[in-house]
């Protein structure tokens, strides 16, 4: 390859990856608010407390699991009828519901990067194209970063959607609801950073996730460092003048 035209590669691959995410806008709808009760029910029996995810039970459970995705793609959040808060618990939950959906559509597998699609390094499995919610077609990159971090100012939400990775955030036992949204996102945050697995808090030597770097921008917000972030939800306090370093991430499936 001739080495003068790579800048100009690079540039075309980081802008298809901003346009695939970002490329969304709100569309019309006079949906009203939706039950989670059946994502309530399905994970509740199929995830752990510790996120650990049974996707055979899952895949016995398929015509639970599509009947809440249906009720998903009939009904896309608005700000007419919607608050913010039963926006934002649809979204999360949507986001981890076809996650769930997209590893049983391709089980066995050992890992969600397996699972390609699309052009070598450009596309990656965040970019499949297989969610449809009244007519409009997102894939999971679309509904995280060109709707939930772009309409929802809330850096917990990075502790709430499931990449369905051992270093991720576990998947939560318990659907997202509107009127307890708030203490569920901290509840994940807390527990995230007290795994010793994807966190290892020290006040002088923290080794913490590359979400942390990933999406520094988000929890430094406000003026906050990424340590001031941490220390919120820590029980173990870091020092201001410490350095962070970051945890290798396993890709590996969470189950």
């Amino acid at each position: 390859m001739n080495i003068k035209f790579i800048p100009t590669i690079l540039l075309l691959v980081s802008f298809l990856l901003l346009f695939s995410a970002c490329g969304v806008s709100k569309i019309k709808s006079d949906s009203k608010p939706i039950t989670h009760e059946k994502w309530d029910s399905l994970v509740s029996k199929h995830v752990t407390e510790k996120g650990s995810v049974d996707y055979k039970g899952f895949i016995q459970d398929s015509t639970q699991l599509n009947s809440y995705l249906t009720l998903l793609k009939n009904n896309h959040p608005n700000d007419k009828n919607w608050s913010k808060d039963e926006q934002l618990a649809y979204w999360l939950n949507a986001y981890n519901a076809f996650t769930v959906k997209l590893i049983m559509d391709h089980y066995p597998v050992k890992s969600i990067k397996d699972i390609k699609n699309g052009v070598p390094f450009v596309n990656t499995v965040w970019d499949i194209k297989f969610i449809k919610i009244e007519g409009q077609e997102y894939d999971l990159n679309n509904i995280e970063h060109g709707i939930i971090r772009k309409y929802y100012d809330e850096p917990r939400i990075h502790f709430a959607c499931n990449c369905a990775s051992i270093s991720c955030p576990r998947l939560r036992n318990e659907a997202y609801q509107a009127s307890k949204l708030d203490a569920q996102l901290t509840d994940q945050a807390k527990y995230f950073l007290t795994n010793e697995v994807k966190n290892k808090i020290d006040p002088q030597n923290p080794k913490v996730s590359k979400l942390f770097t990933w999406y520094s921008g988000d929890f430094k917000k406000g003026g906050k460092s990424v340590i001031d972030f941490i220390n919120q939800y820590s029980e173990v306090k870091i020092n201001e003048n410490a350095e962070l370093e970051y945890l290798d991430y396993n890709w590996s499936l969470n189950e």
